[in-house]
């Protein structure tokens, strides 16, 4: 898997945006200042790093975003989502300012440094507040598509970037905010997929296809707006479903799922996070097995749905 490879191609995609509209201004967070050098090089007077004061960065950019500017805020999930709540809430939703926040480090992507560097709601709570749209590139591609297409429109964005890429290509028509992926027709079961699992997943339905059952793949990458009606219609045809994503299980894109089909039972599995804090340390691919995220562990549960 390649690791890092979006974090990369972020200056390089907001680079090309600054240097056409001079509304772009980047703030961060006490990171990321060498893939920024090239970046600080051509637009000096456009970037800024306040250090490790996130609530206050994210009450400037909206002051910047009050004023004409577009602010792309940057840092860690955990300390510009969870530290920084109040003011993304009342600094920029309750006035309904636009602009970018990008993060780094959702989820378990430091992995060693544990739980005050994991963030496991992030997309729950940026869905929640009014005014957002959410998305969770999992290649560059994508990334590069979906920023460039809805920077400057009226919403606060939430770019979450993980750090292992799923490694799959997409063609740049694929790539449209608002809409999914269809990866794979089928009529059996319906896998819906956000982020970096995408490979697992797609190694799942091969399994599954080897014991006659017929999956159908849709990958998601924006989490808001959801793609309701692929949603809707892939469940309706296979009357099952299953949900793969490395996010809380609260709020997670299982449960949009199941508010969306209003009451109506089908037979379904999310794999998410545990309910609980990971304690454990290591590398990403040991924090995913030691929490089921994993092949052997959706192949093994997927296919009780059957029995």
């Amino acid at each position: 898997m390649n690791k890092d490879a979006i974090r990369k191609q972020f200056p390089k995609t907001i680079e090309e945006i600054a240097i056409k509209d001079k509304r772009i201004f980047v703030m961060v967070g006490d990171i990321s200042h060498g893939i920024f050098s090239n970046f600080r090089k051509k637009i000096k007077n456009r970037y800024s790093n306040l250090g490790i004061l996130e609530p206050t960065m994210i009450s400037m950019s909206a002051g910047m975003s009050k004023t004409g500017f577009i602010p792309v805020v940057h840092t860690i999930a955990p300390f510009l989502i969870e530290r920084s709540y109040e003011q993304i809430k009342l600094d920029f939703c309750y006035h309904k300012l636009p602009g970018v926040i990008v993060s780094v480090g959702g989820a378990f992507d430091y992995s060693a440094l544990g739980c005050t560097h994991h963030c496991y709601n992030d997309l729950s709570i940026m869905k929640s507040f009014q005014n957002t749209q959410v998305f969770h590139p999992a290649s560059t591609l994508e990334f590069d598509i979906l920023l460039k297409k809805t920077y400057k429109n009226k919403y606060l964005k939430y770019f979450k970037i993980p750090k292992v890429s799923h490694d799959i290509n997409f063609k740049s028509n694929d790539i449209e905010p608002g809409k999914s992926i269809k990866i794979y027709n089928g009529k059996d079961l319906s896998i819906f997929c956000t982020g970096t699992q995408l490979k697992n997943a797609i190694n799942l339905r091969s399994k599954l296809q080897k014991d006659g059952i017929k999956a159908e793949l849709i990958y998601i990458h924006t989490i808001k707006p959801l793609d309701d009606k692929s949603i809707i219609r892939s469940i309706r045809k296979t009357k099952k479903f299953v949900t793969i994503e490395e996010h809380s299980k609260i709020g997670s894109l299982g449960d949009d799922i199941r508010r969306l089909l209003k009451d109506k039972y089908y037979k379904s599995l999310s794999f998410t996070l545990p309910d609980n804090f990971i304690h454990f340390y290591g590398s990403y691919e040991d924090i995913c097995n030691k929490i089921g995220l994993n092949l052997d562990n959706y192949y093994t549960k997927t296919i009780k749905l059957f029995e």
